[in-house]
């Protein structure tokens, strides 16, 4: 199993809101959580727009769009379902934001595994 690496407390993230981490583990991007729902909801940092993945926020947590509905491409202004990752608007409809899995314990600590997914759009 792989190590765990401490995010954050999960109240540290508020209905509606999405916070960016550092790269942790073999992760090379930062790591958006959010919550919608109720649910905590974890995305690699990475616009699937150019190949190079390209950061989404245009100032740190800036995440979302004004009427907080979805994840937002600052950079060229795509859209993204917030609980699916994928593409509602922009010019990468049909793909998707990475999901990053994330556990949550009893304590209500907000921990990803080291070992990142395969980074790929």
């Amino acid at each position: 199993m792989s190590p765990l690496h401490y995010l954050c407390r999960q109240d540290a993230i508020g209905e509606g809101e999405a916070k960016g981490f550092a790269p942790v583990g073999d992760f090379r991007r930062k790591i958006i959580v959010l919550r919608r729902g109720g649910a905590l909801h974890a995305w690699l940092d990475s616009c699937p727009h150019y190949s190079t993945g390209t950061p989404m926020a245009w100032k740190t947590d800036a995440y979302l769009n004004g009427e907080k509905t979805h994840l937002a491409c600052h950079s060229h202004g795509a859209l993204f379902d917030m609980e699916t990752g994928d593409c509602v608007l922009g010019p990468c409809l049909g793909q998707r934001l990475t999901r990053v899995d994330i556990a949550v314990s009893e304590e209500g600590d907000v921990f990803v595994a080291a070992a990142a997914q395969e980074e790929k759009q």
